[in-house]
């Protein structure tokens, strides 16, 4: 299978956030001529409001899913699918899924309502973990971390250009400005604040759900020992910025155990 570096926007259950590693597009972008220079300009946070946020979500779901090997069908389609066909809204937020043919151990929440799952985390989570990782993903966005992390990353790149002196965006964003948002992103990270706020999430989505309360610890250690493996590069991608995964699956475990989970 061909490999593609995934660019994993906020998998943060030691999984969630991050947005780390690209897929193949973004080495095509940064070589493209037509890349929109940073520039000099300064745009205050304030000049983006929650409409242009989502406004820019959107255009950046439709560009990942376009740069990337969506999966219509197949073994690991047809699971997701069953595993999220009762998950389509989580406390008024329409959500919609996809998988990502990809080797990478990830997956991301956007905050429009789409959820976006590699493979490579689908080979080798069970079905709860992977529930517990998405759970944590929604987390991200019910916790409006997603949509700060896009305003952040948005202004720090050259995307901001789209931005009117006044009154917000004045155009859609080109396809270098796509480019140059995700490599923003690929530098951003949740803070532990808001990596634990969205472990919490998770965890009470696997409750709320009659899921195993367990799967939201053993994500965790399946992915600890991921990057303990020699030269493990998807491990290195996926936990670069989840330090204290070790402490975080004791947290999740120890309230498993608090709360009667199995």
């Amino acid at each position: 299978m061909k490999q593609y570096k995934l660019l994993a926007f906020f998998i943060a259950i030691a999984i969630s956030s991050s947005i780390q590693a690209q897929f193949g597009a973004l080495d095509k972008i940064k070589n493209n001529k037509k890349a929109v220079d940073a520039g000099t300009k300064v745009v205050k946070a304030a000049t983006l409001s929650d409409e242009d946020v989502i406004r820019i979500t959107t255009e950046y779901i439709k560009w990942m899913d376009e740069h990337n090997p969506v999966a219509k069908k197949g073994e690991y389609a047809k699971r997701l699918e069953k595993l999220t066909k009762k998950h389509t809204d989580a406390d008024g937020l329409e959500l919609n899924f996809k998988l990502y043919e990809v080797v990478d151990v990830n997956a991301f929440a956007c905050a429009d309502g789409s959820v976006r799952v590699c493979q490579g985390l689908m080979e080798l989570m069970t079905d709860e973990e992977i529930l517990a990782v998405i759970g944590h993903e929604i987390g991200h966005v019910k916790g409006k971390h997603t949509k700060e992390k896009i305003r952040t990353a948005y202004l720090n790149s050259a995307a901001k250009d789209a931005v009117a002196s006044q009154g917000g965006l004045a155009q859609e964003l080109s396809e270098s400005q796509l480019g140059a948002l995700a490599e923003a992103l690929a530098n951003a990270q949740f803070s532990q604040k808001e990596e634990s706020e969205a472990d919490d999430y998770g965890f009470d989505f696997l409750k709320r759900n009659g899921y195993n309360l367990q799967a939201m610890g053993s994500s965790f250690r399946k992915l600890e020992a991921l990057t303990k493996e020699d030269g493990s590069k998807k491990g290195k991608q996926a936990f670069s910025s989840h330090p204290d995964t070790k402490k975080r699956a004791e947290r999740m475990e120890k309230r498993a155990k608090e709360e009667g989970g199995k």
